[in-house]
């Protein structure tokens, strides 16, 4: 049997789930992917929680055709320069990008400008478009897994985009064996 460490635990790639003690407003409850967690810091987005704005409308201001669904919503990807964008999608057909990489088994993220126009073109099933994301400084995260803020789990394609928005955190905690209403608001294990 092989002893993991806590940062073995696929914080990168793999979710943090807010903890309910987490009393920022811009995580509550929040499900963020994360994208990269090294000791100089660490990226991430939140996958559940769709704004307002339209795609078709976003791509349009970035003169780019969107043949996806036109009730599809953008997604706010955390609160760090909020005008910047990423695709979050299923696996595509065209040929690789440096601007595109596999985050886990069916799970792409392309950041790159021709990436974003070959998939807003022939967009796959699973797509989302998200602005903003999560950044923490160096051993800033460390600090606010040791207090309890976050729980760690898998990133999965299905949990991402099969699962409702409102329902992600609950399904997320589940993962884990947890009931979500067992959680309760405190510092530390229990």
């Amino acid at each position: 049997m092989t002893t993991r460490k806590l940062n073995e635990r696929a914080i990168a790639p793999g979710l943090l789930l807010a903890m309910p003690q987490l009393d920022d407003p811009n995580f509550s409850r929040a499900v963020i992917l994360m994208i990269e967690h090294e000791s100089t810091g660490s990226f991430g987005l939140i996958v559940n929680r769709p704004s307002q704005l339209g795609v078709g409308e976003v791509m349009q201001s970035l003169e780019i055709d969107w043949k996806g669904n036109p009730d599809a919503l953008v997604w706010n990807g955390g609160p760090v320069m909020p005008h910047t964008g990423w695709l979050l999608h299923s696996p595509v057909d065209m040929p690789p990008d440096e601007g595109t990489l596999q985050i886990a088994p069916g799970l792409m993220l392309s950041t790159s400008p021709i990436q974003l126009q070959q998939v807003a073109a022939q967009p796959p099933l699973d797509v989302r478009f998200l602005m903003g994301y999560s950044g923490w400084s160096e051993l800033q995260l460390e600090s606010e897994l040791a207090t309890g803020s976050w729980l760690c789990a898998d990133a999965s394609r299905e949990l991402i985009f099969d699962t409702p928005a409102e329902e992600m955190w609950a399904a997320a905690v589940e993962s884990l064996g947890v009931d979500p209403l067992g959680l309760v608001q405190g510092v530390g294990v229990h």
